[in-house]
C-alpha cells in the first residue's frame, strides 16, 4: 500500500522531471517485446527507425489516470503523427499481458506499446527514484538515430502537443 502511495504523490507532481539524453545525442538502439493492438510485437529501434521518425515516449505505468489520458492523446493524434511520417511508441516497465490490454483500450491499436527493460531504463535515463517505473519522457528521434527533442515533464498533458510540433518542425 505504501509504495502506491508513494507512486500517487510522484505521478501527481507538476515539476518537471530530467532526461540525461540532451538533443543531438544518439539514441540508444534496442530490442524489446511489446504489443500492437493486442498481438505481440517485437520493437527494434533501429528498424523503426528506417521508416522515419519515432516518438519513444515512455510513462510509468499502464491503466493509471495520467498514463491512460496520454496514451489515448498520442492515440488520437496518430492521423498527424502519420501525416508528418513519425512513428509512435509507448514504453513503460509493464509486463506483456498488461501491454496487450494497453495497447487495444488505450492505444486503440494504433501504435504500439513495449517494456523497457532495466538496461533501457538506465539507457534513456527514465528511472523514477525509489519505485521500478519509468518516469515521463518523450524523445523525438530523427531516422539518422539522433536525437532532435526531449521533453520530460511527470504531468502529461503537454507530450503529445509539443513531440508533434518537433515532428512536423523535421519535416519542414
Amino acid at each position: 500500500m505504501r509504495r502506491f502511495v508513494l507512486l500517487a504523490a510522484l505521478l501527481a507532481l507538476p515539476t518537471a522531471a530530467t532526461a540525461a539524453l540532451p538533443v543531438g545525442a544518439k539514441a540508444p538502439d534496442f530490442r524489446t517485446r511489446g504489443a500492437l493492438a493486442g498481438k505481440p510485437f517485437t520493437v527494434h529501434l533501429a528498424e523503426q527507425l528506417r521508416h522515419g521518425p519515432v516518438v519513444l515516449y515512455f510513462y510509468p505505468k499502464a491503466f493509471t489516470q495520467g498514463c491512460t489520458l496520454e496514451t489515448k492523446a498520442f492515440s488520437d493524434a496518430m492521423p498527424e503523427f502519420r501525416k508528418a511520417g513519425a512513428r509512435v511508441i509507448g514504453m513503460s516497465a509493464d509486463d506483456l499481458p498488461t501491454l496487450k490490454k494497453f495497447s487495444v483500450e488505450a492505444c486503440r491499436g494504433r501504435f504500439p506499446v513495449a517494456t523497457a527493460s532495466p538496461a533501457v531504463i538506465k539507457a534513456y535515463d527514465v528511472k523514477l527514484p525509489v519505485v521500478s517505473m519509468t518516469n515521463r519522457t518523450s524523445y523525438v528521434i530523427a531516422p539518422d538515430g539522433r536525437i532532435t527533442f526531449v521533453h520530460s515533464d511527470l504531468s502529461w498533458k503537454e507530450h503529445v502537443q509539443k513531440t508533434l510540433a518537433a515532428v512536423q518542425a523535421l519535416k519542414r
